[in-house]
């Protein structure tokens, strides 16, 4: 796969001709494990902009520093519905669509599913999107649940008594509320997005029946741990875990790891990049979100980390693989049980946070 990259990667440079060569530092903060490490460096070569280049794993690390201000950033990657109230908060400059050409690139349809949070795509555009669902080391399932059992549920994570099988191995949780409670409500035959308390305190009940069986919360750490054996199960974020599959792979170790979007459904999300209100270097800033978006860069980021993007472009040059993958790329019918996450008010926030710290301390 990294051959293939860099051959890529060198076509892309070719491809898009030079940038004009604005302020010669970009400063990215985006998520970990979350871009082809050649992209930097053909980015570098292909506009002279140096690239300093920091990563968070969690949304809330991310909004923090950017609600703080003067966070030093060119680029950020928010996801959506994060995104939506920082704009609020006038946290984000609108774009200039003259300094990005490559925005004719981007998925019609994808980018109007993205202006929910972001009316009329002024302040972001799409960098991945993916789903929220469970990863699982296939012969420690087989070993605990039978040759004929299918991971197809979330009861695999949610239900006491099969998540108590696996307590012994490893079971990791996404450390974000945002991603744990929806499936838990909608596991409960409840609406996903609720923000009632009594529904909320109905999934967190639930889910504090299985916290004896649960290892930690991260949203991270889990590639790396279902790839070495140290965990057999995570609810996480699609291409972290093809992720993981491919380290295991490549490391011949015997584990295989395998990708579930349970039938009851999963949250569809948008990682966005985005450009501070007080970013040091706009115009490098643009010329990175023009760069990420070009079909043969964007292609190679796709095939490395395993998420879809938004240019639609792109498409021929991922390998047939990926493409053709249903966890990536998901069927109609699988995403006609996908939901969208929506941000908060404070008020619910503060009685959200509350929740999700009893369930992430067991007290």
């Amino acid at each position: 796969m990294r051959k293939l990259l860099s051959t890529t990667l060198l076509v892309a440079t070719a491809a898009t001709g030079g940038l004009a060569q604005a302020q010669n530092v970009v400063n990215v903060y985006n998520w970990s494990d979350y871009i082809a490490e050649e992209n930097l460096a053909a980015f570098t070569e292909q506009t002279g902009i140096t690239v300093n280049y920091d990563v968070y794993d969690s949304n809330d690390t991310l909004e923090a520093r950017m609600l703080a201000g003067s966070s030093g950033f060119d680029v950020v990657v928010p996801t959506g519905n994060y995104l939506q109230r920082q704009i609020s908060a006038g946290v984000y400059q609108p774009l200039n669509r003259d300094l990005i050409p490559n925005w004719s690139n981007l998925d019609p349809r994808l980018m109007e599913l993205a202006s929910a949070f972001d009316e009329g795509n002024e302040h972001a555009v799409v960098y991945m999107w993916g789903t929220t669902g469970i990863g699982y080391n296939v012969e420690a399932v087989r070993e605990r649940m039978g040759d004929d059992y299918v991971v197809d549920s979330w009861a695999m994570v949610f239900d006491p008594e099969i998540a108590a099988k696996f307590a012994d191995c490893g079971i990791a949780f996404l450390d974000d509320h945002t991603e744990i409670l929806p499936p838990a409500l909608r596991y409960l035959g409840l609406d996903p997005l609720s923000t009632d308390e009594a529904d909320l305190e109905q999934a967190v009940a639930m889910l504090e029946t299985i916290r004896p069986s649960l290892r930690y919360f991260h949203s991270s750490q889990y590639i790396s741990d279902l790839a070495n054996g140290e965990i057999c199960v995570a609810v996480g974020w699609s291409g972290d875990i093809l992720q993981a599959a491919a380290r295991a792979e490549e490391a011949g170790n015997g584990i295989e790891i395998a990708y579930s979007i349970p039938k009851e459904g999963a949250n569809l999300w948008f990682d966005m990049m985005a450009i501070p209100s007080d970013a040091p270097n706009p115009e490098a800033a643009h010329a990175f979100i023009n760069f990420m978006i070009d079909a043969h860069v964007a292609a190679a980021n796709t095939n490395y980390i395993q998420y879809p993007n938004a240019v639609a472009a792109s498409n021929e040059f991922i390998d047939e693989a990926v493409l053709s993958d249903p966890t990536i790329y998901p069927p109609a019918e699988t995403q006609a049980n996908f939901w969208t996450l929506r941000p908060h008010d404070s008020r619910t926030d503060r009685m959200i946070t509350r929740l999700w710290t009893r369930v992430r301390t067991g007290q």
